[in-house]
């Protein structure tokens, strides 16, 4: 199992108390102790030395059914600096993940020529409804291989990765005064959104491509703002047009829809 980065409603980026446990290689008896000492210490936090605040370094996770066991969501920074005080064997490892993870830290926030140009051509491809679908396809494709196979909680997880839901989506219409009933979330989204389907296609991409999840979304916000500023509309067109050939060059995008033809092959 691997260390798995939650939203929460605020956009926070956190870890469950449970599975850094996990991770770390600690004794399952000693999971009860062990949270309440990482509660409890005093930690070298980028805003001074102090003890973790409730509702800011952690805050509790609600089980449902499970009144016994306790689980906090961790900030990424509380679970690092937990992590180099623990005696775990991998403790250097996880450690430097989560400095990796932790945006604050991260230097690829900035944006190089090369990566807006792509998103530049990345925008324009994923305008194409068949390159969107394909990407979900791929994303899902992956997700299943890693899950020994299984679809379950896909939509969950895809839904924490983009940071919407679909019935997000529908309160939103709801609130709008807008009918939703037998639509489609790609439907709904050309409503409400229609460059969020081209932000969703390239986090898709690079998903499947193995990126880790900030850079596809890094990627995905930076597609998006371009579309706005090229104004691109998006074509329900199912092939792809002479006109787009020219665009959808990106050897990251070619990759995917070399595998998905491969896909298909196998099952002709």
């Amino acid at each position: 199992m691997d260390l798995q980065i939650l939203v929460s409603q605020k956009g926070t980026r956190v870890v469950t108390a449970t599975n850094l446990h996990f991770v770390l290689g600690l004794p399952d008896h000693h999971y009860a102790g062990n949270v309440k000492k990482w509660t409890a210490d005093v930690y070298e936090f980028k805003d001074g030395i102090r003890r973790a605040t409730p509702l800011k370094d952690f805050a509790r996770r609600q089980i449902k059914d499970n009144n016994i066991l306790k689980d906090y969501y961790l900030s990424l920074e509380f679970a690092k600096l937990i992590t180099l005080k623990t005696n775990s064997k991998s403790k250097l490892k996880w450690a430097q993940w989560l400095q990796g993870q932790d945006e604050d830290n991260r230097s690829d926030n900035l944006v190089t020529k090369e990566e807006a140009a792509t998103a530049i051509e990345l925008a324009k491809a994923m305008s194409l409804v068949s390159y969107q679908e394909t990407c979900e396809r791929q994303h899902l494709k992956v997700y299943e291989s890693r899950n020994g196979g299984s679809a379950a909680n896909w939509w969950k997880h895809r839904a924490q990765i983009l940071g919407y839901s679909a019935e997000n989506l529908r309160n939103k219409m709801d609130a709008a005064g807008k009918e939703h009933k037998g639509k489609s979330t790609r439907d709904i989204l050309k409503q409400i959104d229609r460059y969020e389907l081209i932000r969703t296609a390239v986090i898709d991409m690079y998903m499947a491509l193995g990126k880790n999840e900030h850079y596809a979304k890094k990627m995905g916000d930076l597609a998006k703002t371009m579309a706005k500023k090229l104004k691109i509309q998006i074509n329900d067109q199912k092939e792809k047009t002479e006109l787009l050939q020219p665009l959808v060059n990106s050897h990251l995008l070619n990759k995917i829809l070399e595998r998905d033809q491969l896909q298909i092959a196998k099952r002709a």
